[in-house]
């Protein structure tokens, strides 16, 4: 989610249950760091959200905010989770949400996040299919035989006609 998204800056993804990270291989270069990549420790982590790190392993088990790990299993945070840190922290102290409440929120931002997804795919798919029609509809109209004549219609009359068969 982008900052600029009415729901706000991309609280929950990349959670378990949300919009899943982008695979290393899909984030193109290796060595271009993204917002999606981890690379705080918990320690720096904490200090960049102001939080203490006790504080982010319990949000990681209760999977408010789940960095990435390492090979030996240490948690490497990235941007967007110092983001999602912030935000939690945010709901939590000056909104007085509870954490359980904020897990419901991320599960339900993450679930807007994946419809308004779809529904760009389905538009998208609905703007092919418009093409499509609009092509097909335009050679049918260009194979029409130009040496035709316009049917018109006969007038009925209400005239009774009688037939008698030759003898």
């Amino acid at each position: 989610m982008t900052p600029d998204s009415p729901i706000g800056p991309g609280l929950g993804e990349g959670l378990p249950g949300g919009t899943p990270r982008r695979p290393a291989a899909a984030r193109g270069n290796p060595y271009q760091l993204t917002e999606d990549t981890p690379v705080y420790v918990i320690s720096v982590a904490a200090e960049l959200s102001g939080l203490h790190p006790q504080t982010l392993r319990q949000y990681d088990r209760l999977g408010l905010v789940c960095p990435d790990r390492t090979a030996g299993r240490g948690r490497r945070y990235s941007s967007r989770d110092i983001q999602q840190l912030r935000e939690v922290q945010r709901l939590s102290q000056d909104e007085g949400i509870n954490l359980a409440g904020i897990k419901r929120i991320i599960e339900l931002e993450n679930q807007v996040t994946a419809l308004q997804s779809r529904v760009v795919e389905l538009a998208d798919a609905l703007e092919g299919a418009a093409a499509t029609l609009q092509q097909r509809e335009a050679a049918v109209h260009a194979s029409y035989r130009r040496d035709l004549v316009p049917y018109q219609q006969v007038q009925q009359s209400s005239a009774l006609v009688v037939w008698r068969p030759k003898r």
